[in-house]
């Protein structure tokens, strides 16, 4: 057997990893229905029958997809990476934690999406007042943020037992990238709770007349930028950890690894004012102070597009190429399980690049509520998380079930990603285009009484149209793509773990000193958030009641 491989997880750790797995396109195929509807009504190809309102299912699609999908599909993943390094299997109290934080979001995510559905919460995905939703609503999101806390203790859980056998030891790689995801996921969604719980909930059932909106805002988007960076962790795992073992290769540094997570620890969450740069209520030094910490999150991306591509030349050095990209000759170009995440890391750079635009006050007053904005996350989260899920799937459906990928569906994979790859390229180039001309994100169809600026604007709807189809179309053969793998032929699929090219005493131990940098993110936190918030409470500031806007 290759190293660095097993036969398939535990039967009792495959179905609690397959339960999250399967319900992430679950979700994923009610979200991309929400959302290519969504693209036909916005281009003016399509309007919705009775009773079906445009920005329920802008709701739909926001949530389903940005929440719902990511957040199962990382834990399930996440949940086999540490059953597979960790001891090999799931402790008893890791999979019972797991299994209580996969029923309490599901039932939570179901009553959700009744909400939806039934119109009694178009409050998109951002969902903060003043626009009001029923009181199941907010009480289904409390529910899904406190079965996914559950979740993240059962990982806690198995780190923790694994410190404790295997005391001096540096912990595996993927161990220690599980734990700060995780970590980053439990003090992010601090916010989003006191915003459902202390404020929503009594909103929405009466308690209290009004709520504070500014203060609302600012809990949620506390939560909404490292929600990006929870979606974007567990890709670099792949990237880190997965890609090097599918290529014959080894992981450049263990430690520029560890490292690059620490600083996206610490620097992803005391950054949400670059979300409200347009606001008036908050003051000019906390936004600069903020912005400032959220370019420092670039170095650690930074760092892993060096540790990745020097992972890519290196390996190709080995295998004999030649000259300044002869390494790129010899990478797996036909293999779904590389070139799906590949083309996700490519995507990333311009990605990036928007991200800094939205964050540098001056660029964000051109494009603050465009349809650049849109055009930026499904570069981030729809194109480089999405496809490297997509190329995880592959491999892991195959891992949990003791099944093989086959030529056929690898086949179908490439082209599912090259459709992926067109219809987003129609969908966010135009966003990314429309946006800079002016037009507004978050709206339905609408010439604007034909004003000569709007009308300019609807080739690029037709064009995000058109880029929505081909997406469903790809999503569509996604799904398929999932049955096969779960009824592929049985056979011997291996679990791809990437090996460090330098010993473990070159990794420094301080990197697993936790209360080091926990500390750390508390201080820069406390530091970013008090006075601001502090503000917030104080006398001067006024309640609005609740909105139904739909």
């Amino acid at each position: 057997m290759k190293q660095g491989f097993i036969r398939q997880l535990d039967p009792k750790d495959g179905a609690l990893v397959m339960a999250h797995i399967l319900f992430a396109f679950f979700a994923l195929l009610l979200g991309g229905i929400a959302g290519m509807l969504q693209s036909v009504v916005r281009g003016g190809m399509y309007t919705l029958p009775g009773g079906i309102g445009y920005y329920q299912l802008l709701t739909a699609h926001g949530i389903l997809m940005a929440i719902v999908f990511t957040t199962y599909f990382i834990i399930g993943f996440l949940y086999s990476g540490i059953a597979r390094t960790m001891g090999g299997a799931l402790l008893p109290m890791t999979r019972r934690l797991g299994w209580a934080g996969f029923a309490l979001m599901t039932g939570g995510g179901l009553v959700v999406l009744a909400m939806i559905l039934l119109d009694k919460a178009s409050v998109l995905y951002t969902f903060y007042a003043p626009m009001k939703a029923a009181p199941q609503f907010y009480f289904g999101l409390a529910f899904v943020v406190i079965g996914s806390w559950l979740s993240g203790f059962g990982i806690f859980y198995q780190y923790r037992d694994w410190r404790k056998t295997h005391r001096g030891k540096l912990s595996p790689l993927f161990g220690f990238m599980a734990v700060v995801t995780m970590l980053l996921w439990q003090i992010a969604t601090i916010g989003v709770a006191i915003e459902v719980i202390v404020q929503l909930i009594p909103w929405s059932v009466g308690w209290t007349e009004t709520v504070n909106v500014m203060l609302s805002r600012t809990l949620f988007w506390y939560f909404g930028h490292p929600l990006v960076y929870f979606w974007l962790l567990p890709t670099y795992i792949c990237w880190y950890v997965i890609i090097p073992e599918i290529i014959g290769g080894k992981i450049y540094s263990d430690a520029l690894a560890r490292l690059s997570f620490i600083l996206l620890l610490l620097f992803s969450i005391p950054v949400g004012f670059h979300h409200q740069l347009m606001e008036p209520g908050v003051s000019p030094l906390w936004k600069y102070i903020q912005v400032v910490l959220t370019f420092m999150v670039v170095i650690p991306s930074l760092m892993t597009a060096f540790s990745l591509f020097a992972t890519f030349e290196q390996n190709g050095r080995l295998k004999g190429a030649k000259g300044l990209f002869g390494w790129l000759k010899v990478l797996p170009w036909k293999d779904v399980r590389f070139f799906a995440p590949f083309m996700g890391m490519l995507a990333f750079i311009p990605a990036g690049a928007g991200g800094i635009v939205n964050a540098s006050n001056q660029m964000n007053a051109v494009v603050h509520n465009t349809l650049w904005v849109t055009g930026h996350f499904h570069l981030t989260v729809a194109t480089s998380v999405a496809l490297t899920f997509f190329g995880i799937t592959y491999w892991l459906i195959p891992v949990i079930t003791g099944r093989v990928l086959t030529k056929r569906v690898n086949k179908l994979g490439i082209i599912q990603t090259v459709l992926w790859l067109v219809g987003m390229l129609f969908m966010s180039g135009s966003m990314h285009t429309v946006g800079l001309l002016g037009s507004p994100r978050r709206t339905a169809y609408t010439t604007y009484q034909d004003h000569t600026d709007a009308i300019l604007w609807m080739p690029y709807h037709v064009a995000m149209a058109i880029g929505g189809i081909i997406l469903f179309v790809a999503l569509v053969l996604m799904i398929i793509n999932v049955v096969a793998l779960l009824r592929a032929p049985k056979g011997e699929t291996l679990y791809p773990l990437g090996k460090s090219s330098a010993p473990e005493e070159a990794t420094p131990r301080f990197l697993e000193r936790w209360g080091v940098w926990i500390s750390l993110v508390v201080l820069l936190i406390l530091f970013a958030y008090t006075i601001p918030v502090m503000d917030m409470l104080g006398p001067d500031t006024y309640g609005a009641p609740g909105y139904k806007t739909w």
